[in-house]
């Protein structure tokens, strides 16, 4: 009982916790890194050419800060689209709060926020044009940004978390009550044995 719930416990966490954590940042091969925003130049329009042989590819947005910030996901600090052919394959925005921030080299003392803004599947072979531009975030203190693009990487099942979730917790429960009913299911103390003197 102990070993099956311990069992279910490390499931749940490696599908709700580890296999989300694994699609995002590991999956896919990197096949462009572009700067998509320079301080005092502004932002700028960047064209990939893709092939349908890479699909399905994973966008993401990493901005370099000045300084820390404070990001509540309340306000979009980018926005991104995609199109190609004159169509538009990808819109979304991004308020970087999925990933913790990470230090930027010590000299420049900036942190970097990374955001997913989806994926494009399937993928036709032609020119791309991502266009980044500012959100509706006040006082948002940028040095860079870059367009990051993974080929080949896996879609992340949204059904994954809730399931991983469930099994954790009967995991944790079952893991719990073990101890409890071994316990309870110990044989009581014998009294002792009264000692007689001389």
């Amino acid at each position: 009982m102990r070993f099956l719930s311990l069992l279910l416990l490390i499931a749940g966490l490696a599908l709700g916790v580890v296999y989300p954590w694994a699609v995002h940042n590991f999956s896919g091969d990197e096949i462009a890194r572009e700067r998509v925003f320079e301080r005092g130049r502004g932002f700028t329009p960047v064209t990939i050419a893709l092939r349908a042989s890479q699909s399905p590819v994973r966008v993401f947005v990493d901005m370099t800060s000045i300084g820390a910030m404070n990001l509540s996901g309340d306000s979009t600090v980018l926005t991104l689209t995609a199109t190609v052919n004159n169509q538009t394959v990808l819109a979304d925005t991004l308020t970087f709060t999925q990933q913790n921030p990470r230090p930027d080299n010590p000299q420049s003392g900036g942190t970097i926020y990374g955001d997913s803004a989806g994926t494009i599947d399937p993928v036709v072979d032609g020119d791309y044009v991502f266009v980044v531009g500012p959100g509706d975030a006040d006082a948002v203190a940028m040095r860079s940004a870059e367009l990051i693009l993974r080929a080949g990487a896996l879609n992340y099942d949204a059904r994954a978390l809730p399931i991983g979730l469930v099994l954790a917790a009967i995991g944790f429960i079952g893991f719990v009550l073990s101890f409890r009913r071994g316990r309870n299911g110990r044989p009581p103390d014998a009294p002792q044995q009264p000692k007689w003197g001389r």
